[in-house]
Parts: structure tokens; C-alpha cells; sequence
């Protein structure tokens, strides 16, 4: 759980803070389309930002001339189920295009349908073959149905376009987390060898104190969320002794009492780490609201649900 939340995120968030700039995105486009050109201008970036209702985000969602629905999802743990989030974030971005074009799904009238497009972008170290992944192949054992979906996997992009680019940014800024950990030297080092060699150097250039403060404000969260699971861990064994505390009174009262007055402590110690931690959690949290990040983005960081958020911004939430 701890690889799938937490071990990428500061790759995944710098994916989204990039082609959220309409210029990055025309480049997206041409390194999918074979070079095609596109400008700026006909771009629409839609990436889905907020829902109250769940914490359903994608990274990278634009339209392009108002014909194509493209969203572009980034991986580095390799997930077919990246498949069934892909039809949850069409679903979503197609409900809210209708909406804001004012088409009724209701009328006699065909409504507008934008071309989807659908990309997956691994960024792990694990050898991808598939050039597509599909819901009748991976789901149903390649059996026909009424609805199917199918996504195009990249795992290089060709030399030198910004598909490549980002992948080796990651490549480089795993390199520098083995040496350097999860520290700002990491992020430096990433920045300036990137700079060097020609990647992503326009970007990095001009966003270079974002870009850092983005990875730094990463490698906290990941501290503490590997904080928290340790912490969990603790707490799931205390209980687990409490359990056999239970068991040994039936046995012997004498050998209960003592067992239970040591795991009643282990309990109490393992309780009082949970609250401290999630005082930490929502010190975080608040400090990314400050910072202007979406009650999803603060959500998925701090762990804290969509209802917490909403709480902490009316000053209703306090550590427990």
C-alpha cells in the first residue's frame, strides 16, 4: 500500500503541474499525433481538478479544436486497473462537457461527441510490451461485450519529445533519490543534470523554485505517510495482543492480568503515535490549503477524507 500511494507521487504531481501549461500540452499532443502541430490555442485544458462527492482526479485531461477528448494518465507501478479509472474519468469529463456546452442528452437533437483519445504513460522499470491494453483483454479474457475501452501504452516516446523527456526526468530523479534520498540535494541535482542535458530544460528553467518546492513538499508527505503506516502497523499488533490478553484470562486470571497491563501500555504508546500522526496529517493539510492546492489534492496527501477537509476549512476538524 505504501508503494501505490505515496512512492511516485512527486513524479506524478510535477506530469500534471507540466502539461497543465497550454504550451507543454500542444507539445503532448504532437509527440502522441507523429508531430503533428498544434497551437496553444486550440488547446482546452479539462483535467478533472475538484468533486466533493469522491476523490476522483486524473493527471492530465484537454480537448484539442473542440473534436478530441484526450486524457493521459501516468504510471510508474505498472496497474491494468488504470483501465477502469480511465472510464470513470471519461464518464466524468464527458457529464461536465455537456453541461458546459448546454447539450441535453435528452433531446431529439444528436449532441456533439469529441473524439476520445486515451494514453497511458509508464514510467516504471518493468518491460511493457503491449502497445495497447484493452477492457475485453485484461478484464474479460479477450470476450466481446457491449462497451469496451482501449488505451495506448508509451514507455519511451521517441528521442528527444517531451513524452521522452519526462520519462527521463524520472529515470534521473530515481538516480538522485539513491543517492541523495528524499532530500532537497535530490531535487537540485535532478533539476541541474536535466538542465544539462537538454531535458526539460526550458521548463525546469523557468519554474526551477516550483518545481523543487513541488518534489519537497512530495518527499515530506511521503515522510509521513510512511510514518503512519508504521504507526498503523504498531497499533494492529497491540491489538492483536489485546486479543490474546482475552484468551490467556480464560487460561490463568494471574498470567492475563500481567499480560494485560503490558499490552494495555503497548496500546496506549501505539494510540498516542496515531494522534500525533494525525496531528501531522492535518498540520499538512492545512498548510496545502494555504498553499491553494484542491480538497482532492489535500485529501490524497494528507490521507484526511473529502468530508475532513471540508470541516478543517470551516475550522471544524482538531486532532484527536
Amino acid at each position: 500500500m505504501e508503494q501505490d500511494i505515496s512512492k511516485f507521487t512527486a513524479k506524478d504531481t510535477v506530469f500534471r503541474n507540466l502539461f497543465g501549461d497550454k504550451k507543454y500540452t500542444a507539445m503532448l499532443y504532437s509527440a502522441l499525433h507523429d508531430g503533428e502541430i498544434v497551437s496553444p490555442d486550440d488547446i482546452e485544458i479539462i483535467t478533472l481538478e475538484e468533486i466533493l462527492m469522491a476523490s476522483l482526479y486524473n493527471d492530465v485531461g484537454f480537448m484539442v479544436k473542440g473534436k478530441i477528448i484526450i486524457l493521459v494518465e501516468c504510471q510508474s507501478t505498472w496497474s491494468e486497473n488504470i483501465i477502469i479509472r480511465l472510464i470513470m474519468y471519461l464518464a466524468e469529463t464527458y457529464y461536465r462537457y455537456y453541461r458546459k456546452t448546454n447539450q441535453s442528452l435528452y433531446s431529439s437533437t444528436k449532441v456533439d461527441f469529441p473524439k476520445p483519445e486515451l494514453y497511458l504513460i509508464y514510467t516504471g522499470s518493468r518491460k511493457i510490451a503491449k502497445e495497447y491494453i484493452s477492457l475485453s483483454d485484461s478484464f474479460l479474457n479477450g470476450e466481446k461485450c457491449d462497451f469496451d475501452i482501449r488505451v495506448k501504452v508509451i514507455t519511451g516516446g521517441s528521442k528527444g519529445d517531451i513524452v521522452n523527456q519526462y520519462i527521463n526526468f524520472t529515470k534521473i530523479l530515481n538516480e538522485q533519490v539513491s543517492k541523495y534520498g528524499r532530500t532537497i540535494k535530490a531535487a537540485a541535482e535532478t533539476i541541474r543534470i536535466c538542465c544539462n542535458d537538454e531535458i526539460l530544460k526550458e521548463y525546469l528553467k523557468n519554474k526551477e523554485s516550483e518545481v523543487s518546492s513541488i518534489m519537497l513538499n512530495m518527499f515530506d508527505v511521503e515522510t509521513e505517510l510512511n510514518i503512519f503506516f508504521d504507526t498503523e502497523k504498531r497499533v494492529a499488533r497491540a491489538e492483536g495482543l489485546a486479543e490474546g490478553r482475552a484468551e490467556g484470562e480464560a487460561i490463568g486470571r494471574a498470567e492475563g492480568r500481567a499480560e494485560g497491563r503490558a499490552e494495555g501500555e503497548a496500546i496506549g504508546r501505539a494510540e498516542g503515535e496515531v494522534a500525533g500522526i494525525r496531528k501531522k496529517a492535518i498540520s499538512i493539510a492545512l498548510d496545502m490549503l494555504k498553499d491553494g492546492f484542491s480538497d482532492e489534492a489535500v485529501s490524497k496527501y494528507s490521507k484526511l477524507s473529502i468530508s475532513e477537509v471540508a470541516d478543517l476549512k470551516r475550522g471544524n476538524l482538531q486532532p484527536v
